[in-house]
């Protein structure tokens, strides 16, 4: 009887088509999530006078559709792996995700208060909460092995790409037309929910673990032409994968897994504070700083290039050297270029500030979560994604609250600079000792088969 691993032909495959078929939709609707992390801190300066509210209540405020994506990204990733059993795959989980995040996005541009405004976000957030990681699990298990990382900041540099998109249409469209054109516009998604339902595969793992063959064999001879397929032929997964965990956050504190699972969740909960202190709040820190609004939300276009290069370049590098290194080389660059961002520079040097600090935050969260997609087992890994991503939303959630007390206590511009390193320093303390956990343990990236 001929057997066929699906994972073994998944890893060893060179890039086709569908390969780039997957990586493409996974960035469009990764480039919506990203541009609802600009979206907020380009219609803050506008929003705060139009309704009357000050710098503590815009946090808060900013603040609400993080606590929606903290649910989300909990909820809707452990969904994904429980929901496996009963037939609810990972690629109908994502279109619910998007047909949420989107439609709420939508109304929030036609709200007239802050509280029909942040429920709306709320909402919303619980969408871009839960698309994040079904759309990184998706990803990862397509990725050839040795492009894994790669592929999947490749991908995630959507995010950047959609900060940048909203930065742009912010300076061209909010002067001209409002606040509010910004979350219209967060509408666009539900145009292309048809494209993305015929398009997007489906998990080849959850095929294989559902028992259906035909569509897996359709799936891989897409990804290798020499497969043949006869009523003899088995289809297996690497032993991690073969079932469906009943306890995927249980799992998640098994074989030795629960002191990484920690520094993981320490490492992204510290990566978000600053990239949503940085996302909501750059353009009136450096309003506050003396800059122009149009020349601030420059500031946060050279954020977003910073971030997605930043991405792209750690992805390449970490498949070729060591992904923690990596890491730690990232954060502790943007703690240097936050740090001098305290001081008076020339503009180009500022601007390159920027950049690095927009390559440690965003770039170095997007490595964190292909560092973790790696680590898990793919009947956990959305589960894992997800909570980190939960956990790490109490960051975002913090970041916002932060720098708006900071700016209502009318200190010097620089301590603001300064306090926005503090979690640079410590991500790289966090992803040191995951790396020395898992150099001890011998729980190396290549342990768990992906």
């Amino acid at each position: 009887m001929q057997s066929i691993n699906a994972n073994e032909v998944m890893d060893h495959a060179p890039l086709k088509a569908i390969h780039w078929r997957v990586i493409l939709l996974s960035a469009l609707i990764i480039i919506f999530d990203g541009y609802d992390l600009v979206i907020y801190g380009v219609a803050l300066p506008k929003l705060m006078v139009e309704w009357q509210i000050d710098s503590i209540t815009a946090g808060f405020l900013g603040s609400i559709a993080l606590f929606g994506m903290m649910f989300g990204a909990i909820i809707f990733g452990s969904l994904s792996d429980k929901l496996e059993a009963y037939g609810f795959s990972r690629k109908k989980l994502i279109i619910l995700c998007v047909c949420l995040f989107s439609s709420f996005t939508l109304l929030c541009g036609y709200a007239s208060n802050p509280q029909s405004f942040g429920i709306f976000r709320f909402i919303a957030g619980l969408g871009l909460g839960g698309v994040m990681p079904n759309v990184i699990a998706l990803m990862t298990e397509y990725a050839p092995k040795k492009l894994r990382a790669t592929l999947v900041s490749l991908m995630f540099s959507g995010y950047a790409v959609g900060g940048m998109c909203s930065a742009l249409l912010g300076m061209w469209l909010v002067p001209q037309y409002g606040w509010k054109i910004m979350f219209i516009l967060g509408g666009l998604p539900l145009l292309l929910l048809p494209m993305i339902w015929l398009l997007l595969p489906e998990s080849i793992d959850y095929l294989v673990r559902r028992k259906k063959t035909e569509q897996a064999i359709h799936i891989l001879k897409q990804i290798d032409s020499n497969i043949t397929y006869t009523t003899q032929t088995s289809i297996s997964l690497h032993q991690a994968n073969q079932t469906s965990s009943k306890t995927p956050v249980k799992d998640l504190f098994t074989e030795n897994r629960g002191p990484i699972t920690l520094l993981f969740w320490g490492s992204v909960f510290m990566a978000l504070v600053l990239v949503y202190a940085l996302g909501n709040w750059l353009p009136k820190l450096m309003v506050e700083a003396g800059y122009d609004l149009s020349t601030s939300l420059f500031f946060l276009f050279a954020l977003n290039i910073g971030g997605m290069l930043g991405a792209i370049g750690g992805g390449y590098f970490a498949d070729r050297f060591n992904l923690a290194k990596v890491l730690c080389t990232l954060f502790m660059s943007g703690a240097i270029a936050l740090f001098l961002l305290s001081y008076s520079l020339p503009t180009f040097v500022l601007y390159i500030c920027i950049a690095i600090a927009g390559a440690a935050s965003i770039g170095g969260q997007i490595l964190l979560l292909a560092y973790m997609s790696q680590f898990y087992s793919s009947n956990i890994r959305a589960t894992g994604l997800g909570m980190a991503l939960g956990i790490g939303r109490l960051g975002a959630i913090l970041g916002p609250i932060l720098c708006g007390w900071l700016l209502s206590l009318s200190l010097p511009i620089k301590y603001n600079f300064i306090a926005l390193a503090i979690p640079c320093i410590i991500a790289v303390i966090s992803v040191s000792m995951i790396h020395f956990r898992l150099k001890k343990t011998r729980l190396k990236r290549t342990v768990v088969q992906v």
